[in-house]
């Protein structure tokens, strides 16, 4: 099943003489299951790609279908529910609520609109298994690791089970122990509960759990890379890809920074 579609994706910014594309007849295919990455130089158009996925901004031309829905059709109402309910989002600051346990941070979404899911506890218990979080429930954001945060905002987005997880360089604010351990968390989450991750970075260690990387360049797709063999051969065909798209030369190292 195909969970996101993307059609001669285009925005543009400015009017008359001082316009800038975004985004240029951008088209790509991510299927359910799949842990995508997204990269491409400063100014390529990522961020702009995820406000459009998430409905912060609208295309100038195009479309964009998530989980058989095209945005640019939705209600206001039904645009408020299809974020509710078919995204979930891991972005670099945590956005977490000091004044919440872990538990009640990561159940928020899910009890603030009514009704509250039946099967809450036994999402919540599953989640902070799987992502390690079980004895950390009941404390407070200020009491954990940036680490531990990350896996905090990790799990309040895989709770509402959305059919498209979007994570923004989400490994930005950690040292590489921590997002060793965070991408590592994802690659299960990925292949134990079939969640669909699309996720913009600019690191190939990072990009290197992903199974597909998608480069753009200028606003528009440039090449992608599957990966085929171990992470260590990925990762070195992420850099020549990397050093492709750049023009220039990359330095190679090992994935393993732990």
């Amino acid at each position: 099943m195909r969970v996101v579609r993307v059609e001669h994706l285009s925005k543009i910014y400015g009017h008359r003489f001082n316009r800038v594309a975004a985004l240029n007849d951008l088209s790509f295919g991510i299927d359910a299951g799949e842990f995508v990455g997204i990269m491409g130089p400063s100014g390529a158009g990522k961020s702009t790609l995820l406000n459009l996925l998430a409905t912060i901004d609208t295309p100038t031309s195009g479309s964009v279908w998530v989980a058989g829905a095209e945005l640019a059709t939705m209600s206001e109402s039904a645009m408020a529910a299809y974020r509710r309910e078919q995204l979930g989002f891991i972005f670099q600051e945590f956005n977490l609520l000091p004044d919440l346990t872990v538990a009640d941070n990561i159940t928020l979404p899910q009890t603030f609109v009514p009704p509250r899911p039946k099967d809450l506890d036994a999402r919540l218990a599953h989640i902070a298994d799987t992502l390690g979080l079980t004895r950390l429930l009941g404390r407070y954001p200020d009491q954990l690791s940036a680490g531990q945060r990350q896996r905090v905002t990790a799990a309040r987005a895989v709770l509402g089970k959305p059919s498209l997880i979007l994570a923004d360089e989400p490994t930005g604010s950690l040292d590489s122990m921590a997002a060793t351990e965070l991408l590592q968390y994802l690659t299960k989450l990925n292949l134990e509960e079939d969640v669909t991750i699309l996720m913009v970075t600019h690191d190939a260690f990072t990009a290197s759990f992903c199974n597909r990387i998608i480069f753009i360049r200028d606003g528009a797709y440039f090449a992608e890379v599957t990966r085929r063999g171990s992470r260590q051969q990925f990762f070195n065909s992420i850099i020549d890809m990397e050093a492709t798209i750049n023009g220039g030369g990359r330095h190679r190292a090992a994935v393993d920074r732990t």
